[in-house]
């Protein structure tokens, strides 16, 4: 199989991938057109059907699997796909594990650290519910543990969820290093539970897309609705500790355009969004250059970033 992250301008692709979305869309010219997004275990690739009313353009559907005839081009810096031909695949054609993204990183290494951090906590009562979730509900960890952290901003893949938030803990453990000023298990848990909420906003693989709740709520409201239904649980719970918990999370997007409903108050509500924003800036970044395959040009500009991009040379 000739994985997305193998494309190279100029390659003629003859494979099975999984159709993530497909759209019809309209050239300046008036003619339609369809936009799909094809995706494998090692990434997305933009494609388009320039000529609809091909007798190789068969009938396929969101969420199918496609056997696909087509030219990889480059188009603003990343590369794209020229569909000539497209069918449904059958059943017997492929292995579904080929075609879920997955952390490069080793999921159950991560859970480890990331147990062993909850672990090191001192304050017996966010202790007791960071395990509630992350160890003792074993439903939960397998189900966050499988999730992304995004449909496709950054960490868009199986795991991206724990290694976005075992990510951003590690990056507050040191803040609480050099400012000892930070309350450590505070922050702790705030990071731990910072995207909690994702796991209900986004559907799980292959459909990874915004469910109902996603739309409504969002992740932050989710999430600190989690904490806030787990810590009732807890007897004796302290009611501050309760608060500057649920305001960290509610801050962590750091500005009020970016989705926070509060801005930061707390010194461990700073250093959470800035973790938080560090991390998921530098995975964007990472997936730009990755996907950008050989091209060490400027790869345009990032909406996302809100700059112009190229790799170091």
């Amino acid at each position: 199989m000739k994985y997305i992250e193998q494309f190279r301008e100029g390659m003629r692709i003859s494979d099975i991938y999984l159709c993530k979305t497909r759209q019809l869309a309209v050239t300046k010219n008036g003619k339609e057109y369809a936009s799909v997004i094809l995706q494998d275990k090692t990434g997305t690739i933009d494609s388009k059907i320039w000529d609809l009313s091909s007798p190789g353009i068969g009938d396929f559907e969101p969420l199918q699997y496609v056997h696909v005839d087509g030219d990889v081009t480059v188009f603003q810096g990343s590369n794209q796909l020229n569909i000539k031909r497209i069918r449904q695949a059958g059943a017997g054609e492929y292995v579904e594990e080929d075609y879920l993204p997955v952390s490069s990183k080793d999921i159950k290494e991560m859970y480890q650290e990331l147990k062993a951090l909850i672990q090191s906590m001192r304050d017996p009562y966010l202790k007791q519910l960071s395990a509630s979730y992350f160890i003792e509900d074993r439903d939960f960890v397998k189900r966050f543990c499988f999730h992304s952290a995004a449909k496709s901003v950054h960490h868009g893949f199986v795991g991206g969820l724990l290694e976005h938030t075992l990510s951003v803990m590690k990056l507050c453990d040191y803040y609480t290093e050099a400012y000892p000023m930070l309350k450590r298990d505070l922050l702790l848990t705030a990071a731990l539970f910072h995207d909690i909420g994702k796991t209900k906003e986004l559907s799980a693989f292959p459909e990874n897309d915004y469910t109902d709740d996603g739309q409504l709520l969002g992740h932050i409201i989710i999430g600190t609705e989690m904490a806030a239904e787990r810590i009732k649980e807890i007897p004796g719970f302290p009611e501050k500790t309760a608060v500057e918990l649920k305001h960290c999370i509610l801050a962590h997007h750091g500005e009020l355009e970016y989705g926070s409903p509060k801005k930061p108050a707390l010194l461990e509500a700073l250093a959470l969004s800035f973790a938080d924003n560090t991390d998921a800036k530098m995975e964007t970044m990472t997936e730009i250059l990755k996907g950008a395959g050989e091209n060490n040009g400027w790869l345009g500009y990032s909406r996302l970033l809100e700059t112009n991009v190229r790799k170091t040379l």
